[in-house]
């Protein structure tokens, strides 16, 4: 009954410590990414509280990859804290046996193996895929942050527009070039063949709306090079039908694992989605999904080695530095092969059995080592 109460206070604090260091961990990145979403409102004239929806939905994406790293560093500090306030000896003394605790390691880190397989499957995918969708529902807000003094500008596809200074609302010195044809209504050539530029000595922003004052509109055709110069002492120009460079189709990052999965029925590889180029990186994403979170019970049976160090003299390849940095590296290592099990089917094998093999090889290892521990020790 006390051993019960003391491995739910065990799995208690590991759990809290765990979620603590995954918070911090999301925050100090998600600051550093917020910033680079900052572009959505200076290049590309998004709200405010866009920026804000986008921000908040990549945080569950960015919370996502910091899993198993938060989970290695919340068990070494609690089996560190532990054995150097002799908490462990208690269990000792008791007649627990070490392999017993391993259990209780393995049994959170499958707690947590369990999260991260909820989030990567299915609510990551469908966070990101809604601050697509964001993007793809909701155009720019307004044209004036898109404007850079002495710059050219390509915020928008096909519409390249210069001016040569800004004061609040006002410009000067204005310079448009339309490839798209959004501006083809003040083209006297409406054909799909021709370019518009306009020239302009000043003008006024109002959000999406543009008026401009003592100026000329140049309409180029493509096939035969003829332009069309017409002078204006003042032009309004609507740019509501602007659009931006941000990708707006969902990535195979944002897209859900059971539309994924799908792709793999033949019938489905002739689709445009499915196609045959994208089957490559498909299982990259699917083994970062469904294979990656299995690395965890491996972590948690990698960091009980500590307790051969505190209680073994056989000590030399069990301190905190080389079993951290052995932890660590194995995480590495699942993040470099994942990136090419897509290309080469030996690293995709490596990558599928590898959890598994090591689970059973470091768990016996474990209990090998502790058999051969004085009993005294225990």
């Amino acid at each position: 009954m006390v051993q019960n109460k003391i491995y739910q206070n065990y799995f208690k604090e590991i759990i809290k410590t765990f979620f603590v260091i995954l918070f911090a961990l999301t925050i100090i990145a998600w600051t550093v990414r917020a910033v680079s979403f900052l572009d959505l409102i200076v290049e590309n004239g998004y709200s405010v509280s866009i920026y804000f929806q986008y921000s908040l939905l990549n945080l569950i994406g960015i919370l996502t990859k910091f899993i198993p790293l938060a989970f290695l560093i919340s068990l070494v500090i609690f089996i560190l804290k532990q054995i150097q306030e002799n908490e462990f000896i208690i269990l000792w003394t008791s007649g627990v046996k070490k392999i017993n605790l391993v259990n209780l390691f393995f049994f959170v880190s499958t707690m947590v193996m369990i999260f991260y397989l909820i989030f990567s499957l299915f609510i990551t995918p469908y966070a990101l895929n809604q601050s697509r969708q964001i993007l793809s529902k909701d155009g720019f807000n307004s044209f004036l942050p898109t404007i850079r003094v002495q710059q050219f500008s390509d915020s928008f596809k096909g519409f390249t527009f210069f001016v040569g200074s800004k004061i609040d609302n006002n410009i000067k010195d204005v310079f448009i070039h339309d490839r798209s044809n959004k501006l083809k209504t003040l083209n006297a050539n409406q054909s799909s063949n021709s370019s518009t530029t306009i020239v302009a000595q000043e003008g006024i922003v109002l959000e999406k709306k543009m008026v401009l004052f003592k100026g000329q509109v140049i309409s180029t055709n493509k096939e035969d090079l003829k332009s069309n110069v017409i002078k204006f002492e003042q032009l309004n120009i609507d740019l509501k039908n602007l659009e931006t460079d941000t990708i707006k189709v969902p990535k195979l990052q944002e897209t859900s694992t059971i539309k994924l999965l799908s792709c793999f029925k033949q019938i489905n590889f002739n689709s445009i989605f499915c196609e045959q180029k994208t089957k490559r990186e498909i299982i990259t994403v699917l083994n970062r999904r469904i294979i990656l979170p299995f690395y965890i019970p491996l972590i948690a049976l990698i960091s009980s080695f500590l307790l051969i160090k505190s209680y073994s003299k056989r000590n030399y390849f069990f301190n905190k530095y080389s079993v951290f940095t052995f932890a660590f590296l194995i995480l590495l290592f699942s993040e470099l092969v994942i990136r090419y099990t897509g290309i080469s089917k030996v690293l995709n094998l490596i990558f599928i059995f590898s959890p598994a093999i090591l689970i059973i090889l470091f768990y016996f290892f474990l209990i090998f080592m502790f058999s051969r521990e004085p009993i005294t020790n225990e």
